[in-house]
């Protein structure tokens, strides 16, 4: 849905994005309160056949502390050592990491930067947890249930050391383009976003600042784990393109500067809020044109159709402003066995959505894919197997 802030009337309006007919929701938000945090370098904008490799690639993990804002104040000082002593490198992405001794709901960190930073993300995995095992004693992650492990829940993020934005199709030279500021050595660089299914067709205009593609790794972020939380921050320089080591540094201050280490509870409440009006796209009439053709279609002889999904956008006028993380707690709680997200790049819309379905799942060179719509269980052999797709 999509939240449009007007100062003058109040009002706002919602609108959801088109939607198929799979079972997820998805949210597209309008919030002009916020503002971006100093631009970070896009990533695109170097050629990965020919720039350089990146001179550094490091996490630094310093010991456990009991609350965020000793974490903060741990980060600030370390920022501050490494502003006065660079490295000697012409590129980098730096990982400074804090473990706290405390789970702080990455959503409900989030929330507490509401009313300063972008851009900002949020992902989080279904249940039973399915992601990552984090071992503090060898700064690694792996897939187990290890004993000296905590198991990763939902990562929060605000500010971008390096994004990854283009209105081309993605391509091959971007995942090259990413993959460039990511190592294995440092599975918790991670870059995150998202890509249209369809980048050949036009684009709305409340979709036009994600761009064929966006990804982001943030300057700030909170790893929510089970039992307990990290919280990060990453710098990253590239002097090919025109981002210095000094100023990287420099912006991730002024983020800093930002960011709350006050945390409270969200509550996972619906928005109160009366709907003033709405709106179809297409309208009823002109739906149930598409409707009646699709089954044309599908029903002429040897037509190579046997199934068509159909999408239209709502748009929904509020009487006060919604929150897109007050209705994304909301989902949470309805949707405990599901993927939640939330992206918002600078100047655009906040998009959230909740989803029990994986797309693909990589694991080095094992792909594993899931395929909930319109589907159903396997029959006992080929032959019933036949009679259940008749």
């Amino acid at each position: 849905m999509q939240d449009s802030y007007d100062p003058e009337s109040m009002k706002c309006t919602i609108s959801t994005p088109p939607l198929s007919t799979r079972h997820y929701s998805s949210l597209h938000f309008s919030n002009q309160r916020h503002q971006s945090c100093s631009l970070s370098m896009n990533g695109c904008q170097a050629d990965p056949r020919s720039a350089p490799p990146i001179g550094i690639i490091e996490t630094r993990t310093f010991p456990a502390v009991l609350t965020p804002a000793l974490a903060m104040d741990r980060l600030n000082s370390a920022i501050s050592d490494m502003k006065s002593e660079p490295p000697p490198f012409h590129s980098g992405i730096i990982r400074l990491e804090v473990p706290i001794e405390e789970q702080i709901g990455a959503i409900d960190w989030l929330h507490a930067q509401k009313e300063v930073l972008l851009p900002r993300c949020f992902f989080s995995g279904r249940n039973p947890r399915n992601l990552y095992n984090i071992d503090y004693t060898t700064n690694g992650i792996g897939h187990g249930n290890g004993s000296a492990g905590h198991q990763l829940v939902s990562v929060a993020g605000v500010g971008s050391a390096v994004c990854f934005r283009h209105s081309r199709p993605f391509s091959f030279d971007d995942w090259r383009s990413i993959k460039r500021f990511l190592s294995k050595k440092c599975p918790l660089i991670r870059a995150y976003g998202a890509i249209r299914f369809d980048a050949r067709a036009d684009i709305s205009p409340e979709w036009k600042s994600f761009g064929s593609f966006y990804f982001v790794v943030p300057q700030v972020e909170l790893d929510e784990l089970e039992g307990s939380s990290i919280l990060a921050t990453t710098v990253a320089w590239d002097n090919t393109l025109s981002c210095t080591y000094g100023k990287a540094i420099t912006a991730l201050q002024s983020t800093l500067q930002q960011v709350s280490s006050i945390v409270t509870r969200l509550q996972k409440e619906v928005p109160n809020t009366f709907i003033l009006g709405n709106e179809y796209m297409p309208n009823k009439t002109s739906w149930d044109l598409a409707v009646k053709n699709a089954l044309q279609m599908i029903n002429r002889n040897n037509s190579p159709l046997i199934k068509v999904v159909l999408a239209r956008s709502s748009r929904f006028v509020t009487a006060t402003d919604i929150d897109p993380l007050t209705w994304l707690a909301c989902l949470q709680a309805e949707g405990e066995n599901s993927y939640q997200f939330c992206l918002q790049p600078p100047d655009a819309p906040a998009f959230i959505g909740n989803t029990p379905e994986q797309l693909f799942h990589r694991n080095w060179h094992d792909i594993s894919s899931e395929a909930l719509a319109g589907t159903r269980a396997r029959g006992r052999s080929e032959a019933v197997d036949l009679q259940i797709g008749a």
